[in-house]
This record gives structure tokens, sequence and C-alpha cells, in this order.
């Protein structure tokens, strides 16, 4: 069952903090209001970088030799990127040779999930209703249960073993004639499981740790398909959502029964690349670890930076905008430049809807002191507050529209007279229009 925790709130301290939230209200206007303005002017800088990257770069066809005249030419160039470096991870005394290692880490844990429900009261009080449900999840981090709100489910998280995520990366990795530089090499992405060879000993430590802990929390040694006793789970999932649950824990289980180099000990389990902390890795419970190690192998890839020496630096444009990247495959200059622009473009609406969210809500929020007021009786405070948040909609947009035409202004001038053009008119219609509308309501009204 549920659990559910009630707080009421009463009318003074409402409007109290309604006049609070006008000042954060106020930073979110503000906040908005200059994310829009940078937002602006990021894009198009990046814009014209791009074309000027698109203009000034050479075609390197033999990236497998060197070529003086290059020197300090923006080049584009396909070629295998590998390394001789050897990479270990002595934690747990696994290594290969390979451009970077990285080494990924999951805990079972019970974790919290709250919805909450607000209802007026006559007279201006407020009724929250929040309920708190609970699941078991695969998360990225441990979960201290004691902040539950749920006292049935305090304190039921426990960790058989703590693991630190970690990454290493080469410092030789060659493209070619050529050497990567850092930022280049962490852009590679061809990642494999890295097959683990784990010490038997080692792998006896981890197992009596592991059963340490095990037993401290569960106050005894358990058989392997005995059930843990947990508190019921209150999340109820649907057919659909059974059924994926259902596959994603065959195909772990395919994994885990046909991997090589498996290893199984009573709390330790070792398959493929893969470390499990456990009793049962196809049925986890509250406390497992699960290590998941990867290798980044060699792949042909495609640079686009300005030749230096015996390796590549960021290219810098006449605005002082830097460019350099690299790409999984072999792709052209233009295939770049254009993927580039459409990030570009891309990015440039999320921040706007972003920026405009920022407005309208800091509108809402300086102005929403005003439906407080009227919340001694809830009906006519939710007509007020629905046209409050008409008129802050509208003054958002309009506000918005005016920030990016004036942006615009330094760059583009007919795009932004254009804009400044819209956002007037919305002004009128709302100051002039909405004017007249009402007065023809109310002459109706009489009637």
């Amino acid at each position: 069952m549920a659990y559910q925790e009630q707080k009421t709130t009463g009318y003074g301290t409402r409007v109290g903090n309604s006049f609070k939230a006008i000042g954060s209200g106020l930073i979110m206007f503000c906040i908005g209001t200059a994310l829009l303005w940078w937002n602006e002017g990021r894009t198009v800088k990046t814009e014209k970088m791009l074309e000027e990257v698109g203009g000034s770069y050479v075609e390197m066809e033999n990236p497998n030799k060197k070529d003086a005249s290059l020197d300090g030419e923006l080049i584009c160039a396909s070629a295998l990127a590998t390394t001789e470096d050897s990479l270990s991870d002595a934690q747990f005394g696994v290594g290969a040779k390979a451009i970077a290692l990285h080494r990924r880490v999951e805990y079972y844990q019970w974790v919290e999930n709250s919805e909450e429900k607000s209802e007026d009261k006559l007279g201006g009080k407020e009724v929250t209703t929040t309920t708190y449900t609970y699941s078991k999840k695969w998360v990225s981090t441990p979960v201290e249960s004691s902040e539950f709100k749920d006292p049935a489910y305090q304190n039921k998280n426990t960790v058989l073993t703590t693991v630190e995520e970690a990454d290493q990366y080469a410092e030789n990795v060659k493209f070619g004639a050529y050497k990567l530089n850092e930022a280049l090499i962490h852009r590679i992405s061809s990642s494999e499981g890295l097959d683990l060879a784990i010490s038997e000993d080692m792998l006896k430590q981890f197992d009596k740790n592991a059963q340490v802990a095990y037993e401290r929390f569960y106050g005894t040694k358990k058989n392997a398909t005995q059930a843990v006793e947990q508190p019921a789970e209150t999340a109820v999932l649907s057919d659909s959502a059974k059924a994926v649950a259902d596959s994603l824990k065959a195909v772990n289980d395919s994994i885990i029964k046909n991997a090589v180099n498996k290893k199984d000990f009573e709390y330790v389990h070792q398959a493929g690349n893969v470390l499990y902390f456990g009793r049962v890795p196809g049925s986890p419970e509250v406390g497992d670890v699960r290590v998941t190690f990867e290798k980044v192998v060699p792949a042909k890839v495609t640079v686009m930076a300005v030749v230096d020496g015996d390796s590549f630096k960021p290219y810098k444009a006449k605005n002082g905008k830097r460019f350099q990247t690299l790409v999984m495959g072999k792709k052209s200059g233009d295939e770049i430049i254009e993927a580039d622009k459409e990030a570009n473009n891309m990015w440039l609406w999320v921040l706007r809807v972003v920026g405009v969210m920022l407005v309208i809500g800091g509108l809402k929020g300086i102005f929403g002191f005003l439906e407080t007021l009227l919340k001694v009786v809830p009906f006519l405070a939710n007509i007020f507050g629905w046209g409050v948040g008409v008129v802050c909609t509208i003054l958002g947009l309009a506000w918005s529209l005016i920030v990016i035409a004036i942006a615009w202004l330094f760059y583009r001038p007919i795009l932004g007279i254009s804009l400044l053009v819209i956002a007037g008119f919305l002004t009128w219609v709302f100051a002039f229009k909405g004017k007249d509308k009402l007065k023809e309501l109310a002459a109706k009204a009489k009637k």
C-alpha cells in the first residue's frame, strides 16, 4: 500500500510565500532573458565559424605520411586511430592494449518515488497530499534509504561493495603518421566489452568480503534459491512494462549463461566483461552490484583540426570561436560541417524554448501573489489564475520575441526587424483588441 503524507498550509503563510516568490520569479525572468540573448549570439557566431571552416579546410589525402606543407592548415582526414599503450585497472587487476578503459557501476536499490496533489480549501488553506511508492531499480549510485518517508522502507538498502566508476585514456594515440591530442582521443567511441582475467585469489577475497556484507545486512546466510524477505513493492507494472522487463531479464540471463571466461563463486560471478556481486545474477537482490568493463579499440575515424607539427590543435575562427572535431568512420568535410550546422540549429531551438519557458515562469512567479490573495474563494482564484497565466504567457512570448529580435539586429537586421514587427502586433492585439473584447462581453452581460 502506498504511503501518504498530508500537509496543510494556512492562508497567511501562502500569501507570505507568494510575495517571497516575487524575488525568485524576477531572477528566473532575468535568467531567461539573458539565456535568450546569449543563445542568439552563440548561434550566429557558431554558424559563421562553421561557414569559415567550410571554406578553409583542405583534404589530407594521405595522413599516413607527414606533409610539412600542411603544417598550420585546417585539414580533414580519415585514418585508423591506434595505440600501443597498455592500460590497466589496478583495483581489479585487468587491462588491455586500448585507447581507453571504462569502468561502469550499477547498484540494485530500493528507490523512492513521490507524487504531489494539492487542493485548495475554502478560507485560503491548501492541503497537499504526497504519495510515496517504492520500487527496486539498477541505479548509478547507492540510495540512502534512511531518509525514505515510509518507515517500512527505511534502512532497507545496502550494498555488498562500493566501487567508483573510472575512465582511463591512452596518452599516445596515433592517427596515421600523426598523434591525436587529448580532446580528440576522448571523442573516440569504438567501445567493446573487456574480457576479464581477474585472479582467483582476488575473486575469492571479493567473495569473502561480499559474504560478510550480505550476512551483516540480512542477518543469516540464505540459499541462492531462497527469496529474501522485503516489503512488497507498491509500484504496479503495466502488461507492456512487464513484457519489456521479462525480455530484458531473459537477455541478461542469456548473456551471463553463454558468456565466455565465466567464473562463479557464491557471492561473486564473473562473466564476459561483467563482474557481479550478489547471490544470483538473474534474480538480483537489494545490495547487488554490477560492474561492467569496456575498452575502446582501434577504429577508423575522421579528424578536422589544424596540423600542429606531428599533432593537431583547434582552428581559431575570426570571431574567436574554436573548432576541432573527431567523428567515427570515414566522412567528408562537408558532411561534418553539415552535421554540426544541424546540431547548432537544434540547440538554437532547444535553448529558445527553455528561455521562453523561464521568462513565462518568471512572470507567473512575479504576479502569482494576485491569484493567492483570492484563494479564500478557490473557484474565483482558479478563474483569475487562469487569466494571469494567459496574460503572462502572451507577455512572455512578446518579451522573448523582442529580446530575440534585438539580439539578431546586431547580426541580421532584416530578420530582427521582422521579429520586432510580430512582437509589436501581439502586444497591440493584447492591449487594444483585448480591451475591446472585454467591453463587448461587459455589454452583453448587462443585457
